[in-house]
Protein backbone atom coordinates (compact mmCIF):
# COMPACT_ATOMS: atom_id res chain seq x y z
CA UNK A 1 0.00 0.00 0.00
CA UNK A 2 1.50 3.15 -1.01
CA UNK A 3 0.90 6.57 1.15
CA UNK A 4 -0.11 9.49 -1.07
CA UNK A 5 -0.52 13.04 0.55
CA UNK A 6 -3.02 15.67 -1.77
CA UNK A 7 -2.04 19.02 -2.75
CA UNK A 8 -5.72 20.92 -3.33
CA UNK A 9 -8.99 18.93 -2.02
CA UNK A 10 -11.92 20.74 -2.71
CA UNK A 11 -11.93 21.46 -6.33
CA UNK A 12 -13.71 20.05 -9.37
CA UNK A 13 -10.82 17.06 -9.94
CA UNK A 14 -9.60 16.01 -6.75
CA UNK A 15 -12.18 13.95 -6.00
CA UNK A 16 -10.73 11.74 -9.51
CA UNK A 17 -7.66 11.67 -7.44
CA UNK A 18 -9.16 10.31 -3.99
CA UNK A 19 -11.11 7.61 -6.53
CA UNK A 20 -7.87 6.77 -8.14
CA UNK A 21 -6.14 6.10 -4.78
CA UNK A 22 -8.55 4.10 -2.76
CA UNK A 23 -9.27 2.03 -6.34
CA UNK A 24 -5.85 1.04 -6.34
CA UNK A 25 -5.69 0.01 -3.13
CA UNK A 26 -3.55 2.33 -1.16
CA UNK A 27 -4.00 5.60 1.62
CA UNK A 28 -4.16 8.91 1.29
CA UNK A 29 -3.03 10.00 4.78
CA UNK A 30 -3.10 13.88 4.39
CA UNK A 31 -4.30 16.91 2.09
CA UNK A 32 -4.02 20.34 2.28
CA UNK A 33 -6.27 23.08 0.91
CA UNK A 34 -6.71 26.79 1.99
CA UNK A 35 -10.65 26.23 1.48
CA UNK A 36 -12.11 23.37 3.75
CA UNK A 37 -15.45 22.12 1.71
CA UNK A 38 -13.56 18.81 1.18
CA UNK A 39 -16.85 16.14 3.32
CA UNK A 40 -15.78 14.16 0.13
CA UNK A 41 -12.89 13.22 2.00
CA UNK A 42 -15.46 10.84 3.82
CA UNK A 43 -16.34 9.31 0.95
CA UNK A 44 -12.45 7.62 0.61
CA UNK A 45 -10.19 8.52 3.76
CA UNK A 46 -12.01 9.89 6.54
CA UNK A 47 -9.05 9.03 8.43
CA UNK A 48 -7.12 11.45 6.09
CA UNK A 49 -5.42 14.27 7.97
CA UNK A 50 -6.51 17.62 6.24
CA UNK A 51 -4.67 21.07 6.94
CA UNK A 52 -6.23 24.79 5.40
CA UNK A 53 -2.21 26.24 6.17
CA UNK A 54 0.10 24.93 4.03
CA UNK A 55 3.16 25.26 7.17
CA UNK A 56 1.03 23.11 8.89
CA UNK A 57 0.48 20.41 6.20
CA UNK A 58 4.93 20.43 5.63
CA UNK A 59 4.92 20.19 9.72
CA UNK A 60 3.15 17.18 9.66
CA UNK A 61 4.68 14.96 6.63
CA UNK A 62 8.18 16.10 8.30
CA UNK A 63 6.75 14.69 11.71
CA UNK A 64 5.55 11.54 9.74
CA UNK A 65 8.82 11.31 8.36
CA UNK A 66 11.27 11.86 10.90
CA UNK A 67 9.63 10.73 14.29
CA UNK A 68 7.18 7.81 12.92
CA UNK A 69 10.11 6.60 10.26
CA UNK A 70 7.11 6.91 7.51
CA UNK A 71 8.17 7.61 4.00
CA UNK A 72 5.78 9.22 1.99
CA UNK A 73 5.34 7.60 -1.77
CA UNK A 74 3.30 10.04 -4.04
CA UNK A 75 1.53 13.73 -3.45
CA UNK A 76 -1.24 14.22 -5.97
CA UNK A 77 -0.95 17.91 -6.88
CA UNK A 78 -4.51 19.75 -7.84
CA UNK A 79 -4.01 22.90 -7.41
CA UNK A 80 -4.72 26.32 -9.87
CA UNK A 81 -2.11 25.56 -13.23
CA UNK A 82 0.01 28.64 -11.44
CA UNK A 83 0.86 26.71 -8.61
CA UNK A 84 1.80 23.15 -10.04
CA UNK A 85 5.31 24.36 -10.41
CA UNK A 86 6.17 24.96 -7.10
CA UNK A 87 4.34 22.48 -5.46
CA UNK A 88 6.17 19.78 -8.23
CA UNK A 89 9.06 21.37 -6.51
CA UNK A 90 7.73 20.19 -3.04
CA UNK A 91 7.04 16.82 -3.41
CA UNK A 92 10.18 16.30 -4.74
CA UNK A 93 12.23 18.05 -1.95
CA UNK A 94 9.72 15.44 0.25
CA UNK A 95 11.39 12.61 -1.74
CA UNK A 96 7.87 11.70 -3.27
CA UNK A 97 7.37 11.01 -6.89
CA UNK A 98 4.49 14.11 -8.21
CA UNK A 99 1.22 13.30 -10.04
CA UNK A 100 -0.10 16.39 -11.36
CA UNK A 101 -3.07 17.64 -12.89
CA UNK A 102 -2.67 19.21 -16.55
CA UNK A 103 -1.44 21.61 -17.67
CA UNK A 104 2.19 20.37 -15.75
CA UNK A 105 3.61 24.00 -15.95
CA UNK A 106 2.19 27.18 -17.68
CA UNK A 107 6.07 27.13 -19.08
CA UNK A 108 8.12 25.51 -21.76
CA UNK A 109 11.96 26.41 -19.74
CA UNK A 110 9.80 25.01 -16.36
CA UNK A 111 10.14 21.91 -17.52
CA UNK A 112 13.78 21.97 -18.38
CA UNK A 113 14.36 23.40 -14.36
CA UNK A 114 12.28 20.82 -13.54
CA UNK A 115 14.05 18.26 -14.79
CA UNK A 116 17.61 19.41 -12.86
CA UNK A 117 15.24 18.71 -9.78
CA UNK A 118 14.35 15.39 -10.77
CA UNK A 119 18.04 14.24 -11.41
CA UNK A 120 19.02 15.78 -8.21
CA UNK A 121 16.07 14.24 -6.19
CA UNK A 122 16.02 11.11 -7.99
CA UNK A 123 12.40 11.27 -7.70
CA UNK A 124 10.08 11.29 -10.23
CA UNK A 125 7.10 14.06 -12.09
CA UNK A 126 3.93 12.13 -13.51
CA UNK A 127 0.99 13.97 -15.69
CA UNK A 128 -2.28 12.88 -16.09
CA UNK A 129 -2.41 12.77 -19.53
CA UNK A 130 -6.29 11.11 -19.46
CA UNK A 131 -6.79 10.84 -23.25
CA UNK A 132 -4.06 8.36 -23.86
CA UNK A 133 -5.65 5.91 -21.87
CA UNK A 134 -9.08 6.10 -23.38
CA UNK A 135 -9.96 2.63 -25.35
CA UNK A 136 -10.94 5.21 -28.35
CA UNK A 137 -7.82 7.65 -28.52
CA UNK A 138 -6.00 4.80 -28.42
CA UNK A 139 -7.52 2.62 -31.19
CA UNK A 140 -7.10 5.65 -33.04
CA UNK A 141 -3.48 5.54 -32.70
CA UNK A 142 -3.24 1.79 -33.87
CA UNK A 143 -5.12 2.93 -37.02
CA UNK A 144 -2.83 5.85 -37.53
CA UNK A 145 0.24 3.76 -36.67
CA UNK A 146 -0.98 0.99 -39.39
CA UNK A 147 -2.25 3.63 -41.86
CA UNK A 148 -0.41 4.65 -44.95
CA UNK A 149 3.00 6.23 -43.76
CA UNK A 150 2.79 9.16 -45.89
CA UNK A 151 -1.10 10.18 -45.50
CA UNK A 152 -2.00 13.55 -43.65
CA UNK A 153 -5.31 13.31 -41.93
CA UNK A 154 -7.66 16.55 -41.52
CA UNK A 155 -9.28 16.58 -38.20
CA UNK A 156 -11.60 19.04 -37.09
CA UNK A 157 -11.11 19.58 -33.25
CA UNK A 158 -14.25 21.00 -31.11
CA UNK A 159 -14.74 21.14 -27.34
CA UNK A 160 -17.63 23.62 -25.99
CA UNK A 161 -18.17 23.49 -22.30
CA UNK A 162 -20.14 25.91 -20.40
CA UNK A 163 -18.92 28.16 -17.84
CA UNK A 164 -20.95 30.25 -15.41
CA UNK A 165 -19.78 34.48 -14.71
CA UNK A 166 -18.30 32.77 -11.41
CA UNK A 167 -15.62 31.74 -13.94
CA UNK A 168 -13.84 35.01 -14.55
CA UNK A 169 -13.78 36.20 -11.15
CA UNK A 170 -12.13 32.99 -10.18
CA UNK A 171 -8.07 32.03 -11.08
CA UNK A 172 -9.76 29.89 -14.04
CA UNK A 173 -10.70 33.62 -15.42
CA UNK A 174 -7.07 35.33 -15.10
CA UNK A 175 -4.53 34.62 -18.01
CA UNK A 176 -1.48 35.18 -15.69
CA UNK A 177 -2.53 31.91 -13.30
CA UNK A 178 -5.13 29.94 -16.29
CA UNK A 179 -3.05 30.01 -18.95
CA UNK A 180 -6.03 31.04 -21.24
CA UNK A 181 -8.88 28.84 -22.38
CA UNK A 182 -6.69 26.63 -24.76
CA UNK A 183 -4.58 25.95 -21.50
CA UNK A 184 -7.57 25.62 -19.01
CA UNK A 185 -9.75 23.12 -21.50
CA UNK A 186 -7.49 22.34 -23.95
CA UNK A 187 -4.40 21.01 -23.08
CA UNK A 188 -4.82 17.41 -23.10
CA UNK A 189 -6.56 17.26 -26.60
CA UNK A 190 -3.42 19.42 -27.96
CA UNK A 191 -1.24 16.33 -26.30
CA UNK A 192 -3.67 13.66 -27.79
CA UNK A 193 -3.14 15.08 -31.08
CA UNK A 194 0.91 15.54 -30.51
CA UNK A 195 0.85 11.87 -29.00
CA UNK A 196 -0.96 10.40 -32.27
CA UNK A 197 0.08 13.13 -35.18
CA UNK A 198 3.33 13.60 -34.13
CA UNK A 199 5.55 16.95 -34.04
CA UNK A 200 3.72 20.32 -34.82
CA UNK A 201 4.49 22.33 -38.64
CA UNK A 202 2.57 25.31 -37.98
CA UNK A 203 0.66 26.71 -35.23
CA UNK A 204 -2.13 29.70 -35.94
CA UNK A 205 -4.47 31.31 -34.16
CA UNK A 206 -7.50 32.96 -35.69
CA UNK A 207 -9.17 33.97 -32.21
CA UNK A 208 -8.35 34.35 -28.58
CA UNK A 209 -10.48 35.88 -26.43
CA UNK A 210 -12.41 35.70 -22.78
CA UNK A 211 -14.74 32.93 -24.11
CA UNK A 212 -13.06 31.10 -26.80
CA UNK A 213 -9.79 30.38 -28.74
CA UNK A 214 -9.63 28.60 -32.05
CA UNK A 215 -7.06 28.46 -34.34
CA UNK A 216 -5.10 25.42 -36.81
CA UNK A 217 -2.18 22.88 -35.91
CA UNK A 218 -0.44 21.24 -38.51
CA UNK A 219 1.55 18.28 -37.41
CA UNK A 220 3.81 15.55 -39.40
CA UNK A 221 0.27 13.72 -39.94
CA UNK A 222 -2.41 15.96 -39.61
CA UNK A 223 -4.19 19.53 -40.48
CA UNK A 224 -6.31 20.64 -37.42
CA UNK A 225 -9.00 23.19 -37.14
CA UNK A 226 -9.44 23.52 -33.72
CA UNK A 227 -12.43 25.52 -31.44
CA UNK A 228 -12.59 25.64 -27.95
CA UNK A 229 -15.27 27.89 -25.93
CA UNK A 230 -16.69 28.18 -22.29
CA UNK A 231 -20.25 30.57 -23.76
CA UNK A 232 -22.95 28.38 -23.67
CA UNK A 233 -24.37 30.51 -26.48
CA UNK A 234 -22.09 28.79 -29.26
CA UNK A 235 -23.59 25.14 -28.27
CA UNK A 236 -25.11 23.67 -31.63
CA UNK A 237 -28.76 23.96 -31.14
CA UNK A 238 -29.65 19.96 -30.98
CA UNK A 239 -27.08 20.43 -28.03
CA UNK A 240 -28.92 22.69 -26.05
CA UNK A 241 -32.21 22.00 -27.33
CA UNK A 242 -31.45 18.20 -24.60
CA UNK A 243 -30.62 20.58 -22.34
CA UNK A 244 -26.99 19.53 -22.35
CA UNK A 245 -24.06 22.26 -21.54
CA UNK A 246 -21.29 19.77 -23.33
CA UNK A 247 -20.21 19.60 -26.22
CA UNK A 248 -17.12 17.34 -27.73
CA UNK A 249 -16.44 16.46 -31.15
CA UNK A 250 -13.52 15.03 -32.59
CA UNK A 251 -13.49 14.40 -36.96
CA UNK A 252 -11.15 12.39 -38.93
CA UNK A 253 -11.56 12.46 -42.43
CA UNK A 254 -15.16 13.77 -41.67
CA UNK A 255 -15.73 10.82 -39.78
CA UNK A 256 -16.92 11.21 -35.97
CA UNK A 257 -14.86 9.69 -32.94
CA UNK A 258 -16.95 8.31 -30.54
CA UNK A 259 -15.01 9.40 -27.25
CA UNK A 260 -17.59 10.79 -25.34
CA UNK A 261 -18.25 7.93 -22.43
CA UNK A 262 -15.53 6.12 -20.43
CA UNK A 263 -14.05 9.48 -18.62
CA UNK A 264 -14.91 8.86 -14.87
CA UNK A 265 -12.35 6.29 -14.83
CA UNK A 266 -9.61 7.50 -16.82
CA UNK A 267 -7.20 8.90 -13.33
CA UNK A 268 -7.97 5.19 -11.85
CA UNK A 269 -6.28 3.80 -14.98
CA UNK A 270 -3.57 7.03 -15.44
CA UNK A 271 -2.55 6.09 -11.33
CA UNK A 272 -2.51 2.29 -12.25
CA UNK A 273 -0.07 2.53 -15.02
CA UNK A 274 2.03 4.74 -12.53
CA UNK A 275 1.68 2.93 -9.52
CA UNK A 276 3.06 0.04 -11.89
CA UNK A 277 6.19 1.70 -13.97
CA UNK A 278 4.37 2.94 -16.62
CA UNK A 279 3.12 6.54 -16.02
CA UNK A 280 3.67 9.27 -18.72
CA UNK A 281 6.74 11.39 -17.04
CA UNK A 282 8.02 14.83 -17.50
CA UNK A 283 8.75 14.83 -21.03
CA UNK A 284 5.28 13.11 -22.42
CA UNK A 285 3.35 16.52 -22.43
CA UNK A 286 6.50 19.07 -23.36
CA UNK A 287 4.53 19.82 -27.29
CA UNK A 288 1.84 20.29 -25.77
CA UNK A 289 2.92 22.94 -23.30
CA UNK A 290 4.86 24.53 -26.33
CA UNK A 291 1.56 24.75 -28.05
CA UNK A 292 -0.54 26.42 -25.26
CA UNK A 293 2.24 28.58 -24.72
CA UNK A 294 2.23 29.56 -28.16
CA UNK A 295 -1.38 30.26 -28.70
CA UNK A 296 -1.16 32.51 -25.25
CA UNK A 297 1.48 34.31 -26.97
CA UNK A 298 0.54 34.56 -30.22
CA UNK A 299 -1.06 37.45 -32.49
CA UNK A 300 -4.54 36.32 -33.67
CA UNK A 301 -4.98 36.64 -36.92
CA UNK A 302 -8.97 36.87 -37.47
CA UNK A 303 -10.92 35.22 -39.68
CA UNK A 304 -8.21 33.73 -42.42
CA UNK A 305 -6.92 30.69 -43.93
CA UNK A 306 -8.19 27.85 -42.69
CA UNK A 307 -10.04 28.52 -39.98
CA UNK A 308 -12.69 26.70 -38.12
CA UNK A 309 -16.18 26.83 -38.69
CA UNK A 310 -17.04 27.60 -35.48
CA UNK A 311 -14.67 30.63 -34.93
CA UNK A 312 -17.60 32.75 -37.25
CA UNK A 313 -20.29 32.96 -34.37
CA UNK A 314 -20.36 36.26 -32.97
CA UNK A 315 -17.99 37.51 -30.41
CA UNK A 316 -19.87 38.65 -27.25
CA UNK A 317 -18.44 41.38 -24.75
CA UNK A 318 -16.78 40.50 -21.48
CA UNK A 319 -19.09 39.89 -18.65
CA UNK A 320 -16.43 42.12 -16.40
CA UNK A 321 -15.07 44.87 -19.51
CA UNK A 322 -12.14 43.98 -21.71
CA UNK A 323 -9.95 42.63 -18.98
CA UNK A 324 -9.48 38.88 -17.85
CA UNK A 325 -7.94 39.60 -14.55
CA UNK A 326 -9.48 38.20 -11.66
CA UNK A 327 -11.84 40.37 -9.77
CA UNK A 328 -13.19 42.54 -12.27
Amino acid sequence: MKKFAMIGAAGYIAPRHMKAIKETQNDLIAAVDKFDSVGIIDSYFPNASFFTEFERFDRHLSKHKFEKGLDLDYVSICTPNYLHDAHIRFSLRQQADAICEKPLVLNPWNMDALAKIEKDTGKKIYNILQLRVHPSIIALKKKIDEGPKDKIYDIDLTYLTSRGSWYYTSWKGDLAKSGGIATNIGVHFYDMLSWIFGAVKENTVHINTHDRSAGYLEFEKARVRWFLSINEDVLPDEVKAKGQRTYRSITVEGEELEFSGGFMDLHTVSYDEIIKGRGYGLEAPRQAIEIVYNIRNAEPIGLKGNYHPFAKKPLLQHPFGSSTKKGR
